[in-house]
């Protein structure tokens, strides 16, 4: 049986801002835009869309429902999505899945989050945490500190890169210092500004000798829509010169080596990350050198350096090196976050993986201006939840002929 192969027709997302900047919008708002933004991108209706995947990580039940409203209330079925850092992402598998099942021709994943200002934080105290036994094991091989737990979980990978691998600081600061660059070119991006590398390493320290303010991501309000289609649907609508087909997508939860091997780097996921990478390359016939354009989950600094070996962008404990050359950026083997990525654009935790996907529709489509990464013709996508669940995705035009038609 022939597999049914799934499109990106449309995408959408608001821009990113400071958690309560505007008292009179909230998460319906947000999610409204986006939606409004994406059904405009691929020129249909909303009734035209059967099905939706919702994910936010703070709110109610049935949020989905009230977002999605604002826009229509058609009686479609809406699945709600809560995968910390990933929900985004895990929207649109869920919803990748069901066009790939055949119960759907056309179906809406869509990311939202309101968030409060400041570090994370757990909301529940008389229950067991989803993240104990990372802490436990993580306290087991190195001294918890005071600082935000997510900082310290990641800070700590880095640091153990650095004792196994000869990694310096500046590594971790010239990653915070491309991406606040790169941000400076995206009109969705929370934070504009540009800094020098000496700005970014005395900024004030979050994890001592390895993260400073300027390499952490901040909270966020914000959504982000991707409309997602089947090859009829796309040929039905004529939407051949801007369909993006997900060559592959892989999720993936924490292998055993997560907690047996004692290691830092893999209680932040690398293992994980590594698990889904591997399939989706097998899986697809690529390799990671046919990338030109990531989109990574760089909550911290650190976390974009140990994701790059990984993801297989560079081999094991070369990221320093790859940095060094300048092969994450433009002019290099690949373009890592050419939107500013979450430490610049923000990270408003349901809407992430939305935000992933459009950036790299955009990059693929020819629509990203002055952040366009020249020649762009296969897209990767990380998006990283402790606890864990990380996704990821490749992307590609679906009908380069007609796209190029179009030009």
């Amino acid at each position: 049986m022939t597999k049914t192969r799934v499109y990106v027709i449309g995408v959408g997302m608001t821009k990113f801002e400071k958690p309560g900047r505007r008292a009179d919008v909230c998460y319906p708002d947000f999610a409204k835009e986006a939606i409004t933004k994406a059904l405009q991108d691929a020129g249909i209706k909303f009734e035209e869309v059967q099905q939706a995947v919702a994910g936010y990580v703070y709110g109610d039940s049935t949020c989905g429902q009230r977002a999605i409203y604002e826009v229509g209330m058609t009686g479609i079925p809406v699945y709600n999505v809560n995968n910390n850092c990933s929900t985004g992402s895990s929207a649109l598998y869920l919803a990748k899945q069901i066009v790939e099942s055949g119960n759907s021709d056309c179906v809406l994943a869509l990311g939202f989050e309101k968030m409060e200002r400041g570090s994370l934080s757990s909301k529940y105290f008389d229950r067991a945490n989803p993240m104990e036994r990372h802490i436990t094991e993580m306290s087991e091989l190195t001294e918890i500190g005071a600082g935000p737990m997510a900082a310290q979980i990641f800070g700590n990978a880095g640091k153990e890169h650095m004792k196994k691998y000869g990694t310096k600081p500046e590594h971790f600061g010239k990653i915070a210092w491309k991406n606040h660059k790169h941000s400076v070119n995206n009109p969705y991006s929370q934070f504009r500004d540009e800094y020098t590398l000496e700005q970014i390493m005395k900024s004030p320290q979050v994890v001592e000798g390895v993260l400073t303010k300027l390499q952490c991501c901040p909270t966020s309000d914000g959504s982000g829509a991707a409309i997602l289609a089947s090859e009829a649907f796309v040929r039905r609508h004529g939407l051949e010169k801007q369909a993006v087909e997900i060559v592959g997508m892989e999720m993936a939860s924490d292998p055993a080596s997560t907690f047996a091997d004692k290691s830092l780097m893999k209680i932040a996921g690398t293992d994980m990350t590594r698990l889904a990478t591997q399939r989706l390359f097998a899986k697809s016939g690529y390799k990671p050198q046919d990338v030109q354009v990531v989109e990574l989950h760089d909550c911290f600094s650190a976390n974009e350096l140990v994701t790059y070996e990984a993801l297989g962008l560079c081999g094991e404990g070369k990221a320093g090196e790859f940095i060094d050359a300048g092969d994450n950026t433009y002019g290099g083997k690949f373009v890592v976050n050419p939107s500013g990525g979450l430490i610049s654009k923000g990270h408003p935790l349901g809407a992430t993986g939305l935000a992933q996907c459009a950036e790299l529709c955009w990059q693929l489509r020819g629509l990203a201006e002055k952040r366009q990464v020249p020649n762009a013709q296969l897209a990767l996508q990380h998006n990283l939840g402790l606890g864990g669940a990380v996704v990821v995705a490749l992307y590609r035009l679906g009908f380069p002929g007609a796209a190029k038609a179009k030009l």
